[in-house]
């Protein structure tokens, strides 16, 4: 079945093009014909395939049942059994995804084991110099599953309230009240698990005061406050499900703000001494709001010491870590395994692009924090690591990064590994380019060229890129194209997909993209939606692909 399709070639005639529709390569027409009876796959059929080909060992009856109920609105779909076209029109459907939709790491481990999605400035729209503040980056965020949010806060111009903005630049503000409220109405709409928001702190006491109170009034008991002001272990994010915790550096006393002494009597001393009270009563109910308490240990001691006694959070920039990792790789492991590690994009980036995140993980940083409103293939990477875990915005850190040898020592990410599994990826074909772009889109006298680029982002040994051949005037093309990729660390790679359409100039226009979560990959033959430059998913682009490991005895 097929229509035609014309383009405009130099004004003088047409090249005609037939629109091919999707249809089953030959290995699912094989793959078909081993498991129908007669011509048609039945539900016992169709539970077979699933636990012998798809490597799904538990599928039921009532699993192939769902897939068929699924299919009964199309002309192809007959009560007997499904016929090629509707099995095929399963496996490239949404009831056929790549990786797992649901929770199911274990939530009942301290915050410290888990990676948490993490946002760098959540409130800048644009770039890092002159964009606007606002609370719709904090909500697209918080709606995407992040969990930390973060917020620079500063006086207002008036001195009496608090704002949020990037300081020193010409980026405009936000009320922070009205941040608050955002973070409030959307913060679990995403996901159930904790929120951590982490304060850039530029307040005098006396407005320190006042975002204790609007915090409290705002989150009420949704607010997390630790019962002593140190504690020797976080809580886990089973604990603190639907409650916001705060994370900045406590408050330190001055002597500037020790109330004089008493005993003046005029009114303008009485008004001092009200304001001195107000602000020696700032301290103990602001740091009361903090939960997890950032700071670098005093009295000269390493950065990555390690209390016996109170856990805390240290953030580096990305170049401050890249150099610590030099030396100190196994170091910075051990105090990831109770402390938290925060890691933001250095000072460079004014355009909010963002860093290769695989440095932060392999070390165990829990907040790798991103420039969200940008887009780009770090973000992209990000977005795959964070689709893990029914997309929650935790991720539970492998085990490796969280045992100690038998000499007491923490993973050194600097010492090479051996090859661990074999990830097998297959592209099978793709469709839906001609729904969801213009058909002049691509190409103004032909259909698209389109090619794929598949690979790893992980540790430095498992990273590349390899792609297929491009198909010629096709919206419909088939690559059939095998990659194998020798994987030493797969508890941390990321499978990156991306669509090209091929130009002779070798600017090839962008056709999709999705970064894909290893450890969480079905295997078999399953549906890949592709999402745009901004991570928001296609209505109808996606590919056909196949995944297998073959793990080294």
């Amino acid at each position: 079945m097929s229509n035609k399709q014309s383009f405009k070639v130099c004004f003088c005639f047409k090249r005609i093009f037939r629109l091919k529709v999707a249809e089953p390569p030959e290995e699912i027409k094989n793959l078909f014909n081993q498991y129908a009876e007669n011509g048609t796959i039945t539900i016992d059929n169709l539970q077979n395939f699933l636990i012998e080909f798809q490597g799904e060992p538990n599928a039921t009856k009532e699993d192939a049942q769902a897939i068929f109920n699924s299919l009964r609105h199309l002309n192809i779909f007959q009560r007997k059994g499904l016929h090629l076209d509707a099995f095929f029109r399963y496996l490239l459907g949404d009831l056929n995804p790549p990786f797992y939709s649901k929770v199911h790491h274990d939530m009942n481990a301290p915050l410290a084991h888990y990676f948490l999605f993490t946002g760098h400035n959540s409130y800048l729209t644009g770039n890092q110099v002159s964009s606007d503040s606002s609370v719709h980056p904090i909500i697209n965020a918080l709606l995407q599953g992040v969990r930390v949010i973060e917020l620079d806060l500063w006086p207002n111009s008036k001195k009496n309230g608090v704002e949020v903005r990037h300081g020193g630049t010409l980026t405009s503000p936000v009320e922070f009240i009205k941040c608050l409220r955002a973070i409030k109405d959307n913060a679990f709409i995403a996901s159930e698990y904790p929120v951590v928001i982490t304060f850039e702190d530029h307040l005098p006491s006396n407005l320190q005061a006042k975002v204790a109170k609007m915090v409290k009034e705002t989150f009420g008991d949704t607010l997390y406050s630790p019962r002593s002001e140190f504690i020797m272990e976080f809580p886990s994010p089973d604990s603190l499900k639907r409650r916001i915790l705060i994370s900045t550096k406590p408050p330190e006393y001055h002597e500037s703000q020790r109330p004089r002494e008493s005993g003046a009597t005029d009114n303008k001393d009485n008004e001092q001494d009200d304001q001195d009270e107000d602000e020696e009563n700032a301290i103990p109910e602001y740091k009361q709001l903090i939960a997890i308490h950032a700071g670098k240990p005093k009295g000269g001691l390493d950065i990555w010491h390690i209390d016996p006694i109170k856990v805390r959070r240290l953030s580096l920039s990305e170049q401050e870590l890249e150099n610590a990792t030099r030396t100190r790789g196994s170091d910075i492991v051990r105090f990831t395994q109770r402390n938290l590690l925060r890691v933001y994009p250095k000072g460079t980036r004014l355009d909010s692009s963002n860093y290769d995140p695989m440095l932060g993980w392999t070390h165990g940083a829990q907040m790798v924090a991103f420039n969200m409103q940008g887009y780009g293939k770090h973000l992209w990477i990000m977005n795959g690591m964070f689709r893990a875990n029914g997309g929650c915005g935790y991720v539970k850190k492998p085990d490796f990064l969280l045992a100690l040898g038998p000499n007491n020592e923490a993973f050194d990410p600097n010492e090479p590994l051996p090859v661990k599994t074999n990830l097998k990826v297959k592209v099978y074909m793709g469709e839906g380019w001609h729904s969801d772009f213009h058909h002049t889109h691509f190409d103004l006298y032909s259909p698209p060229d389109f090619f794929v680029r598949v690979g790893i982002a992980g540790v430095p040994n498992d990273t590349k890129m390899m792609e297929t051949s491009p198909i010629e005037d096709q919206w419909v093309p088939v690559w059939n194209k095998e990659f194998i990729f020798p994987l030493s660390v797969p508890e941390l790679a990321v499978l990156r997909v991306e669509v090209k359409e091929y130009d002779t100039s070798g600017k090839h226009d962008f056709g999709g993209q999705t970064c894909l979560p290893i450890p969480e990959l079905r295997t078999g033959i399953r549906a890949v939606p592709l999402h745009n430059r901004r991570g928001q998913r296609y209505k109808s682009v996606r590919l056909l692909m196949g995944f297998d490991f073959d793990y080294a005895e």
